[in-house]
């Protein structure tokens, strides 16, 4: 099943989140404890039977308070799939990713539903139509739900920052430079920092590493060993690697290639 990705945390009171993203859309359900759920520019506290939604690319971070408990599941979504169901439901207009426009679900329901399928998932000796009958008829539901919610209408991003953020996906691995994107975007230094990050919720250089990292996930899932795609995500050495990996994935590199 590629179109789904599934892990589960039962002790993250150790586990911290930088700002970050996914290529993914992610749902993720709060089994123990209480968190922060930052989603772009807005903070929700959340807790146990709460489930948190992630637009792809929407910049996040889910920490626990201090010194409470917490676990959680998280599953990532393969974006063109979930369109290919939404569209194919009648909830988009075209086959073309819409947003969606709610970010927690505090109904038990949509909570239990999702623990039943993670426990489906999860279990080895469930048939594979099983699980992908699931996945299908518990996401199609949820998809329905939230298309009664109020449209998503975002601020559009200045065309000289998207021209921006659309370099440094194209450059990703190479080495670029403050000095290039402002010479390309004819910004200055601090306003082109200020207003990327007011649209996109990092700085230009944590926007490139977390590009970095997605892809290092693809390599990693590929069985590339992690010193050379830590070579090939131009880290400057599989320390280096490691460290931005966990920061972001709150996985290391072995671990997440292992599951």
């Amino acid at each position: 099943m590629p179109q789904v990705e599934l892990r589960y945390i039962d002790d993250g009171r150790e586990v911290g989140y930088a700002p970050h993203s996914h290529v993914q859309w992610s749902l993720g359900a709060i089994t123990n404890g209480e968190s922060t759920f930052f989603y772009r520019n807005e903070q929700h506290e959340v807790q146990a039977g709460d489930l948190v939604l992630m637009n792809p690319d929407w910049v996040h971070a889910c920490n626990p308070v201090e010194h409470s408990p917490w676990a959680y599941f998280m599953m990532y979504v393969d974006t063109g799939w979930l369109t290919r169901l939404r569209f194919d439901a009648g909830l988009l207009p075209e086959n073309q990713w819409q947003d969606l426009a709610t970010a927690v679900i505090h109904e038990r329901r949509w909570f239990d539903g999702y623990r039943r399928l993670a426990a489906c998932l999860l279990t080895p000796e469930r048939p594979l139509l099983q699980k992908q009958t699931a996945l299908v008829e518990y996401l199609s539901a949820l998809m329905h739900h939230l298309a009664a919610q109020p449209a998503l209408c975002p601020a559009p991003v200045p065309a000289r920052l998207q021209q921006v953020a659309d370099h440094l996906n194209t450059h990703c691995l190479e080495d670029v430079s403050l000095d290039d994107l402002c010479r390309f975007s004819g910004y200055s230094a601090s306003h082109l920092v200020r207003q990327f990050k007011q649209y996109f919720g990092i700085t230009p250089h944590a926007y490139l590493v977390n590009r970095r990292i997605q892809h290092g996930q693809h390599q990693l899932k590929a069985g590339t060993s992690i010193a050379e795609v830590a070579l090939n995500m131009g880290f400057a050495d599989q320390a280096h690697f490691q460290r931005a990996f966990k920061r972001l994935v709150a996985a290391t590199p072995s671990q997440y290639r292992s599951k």
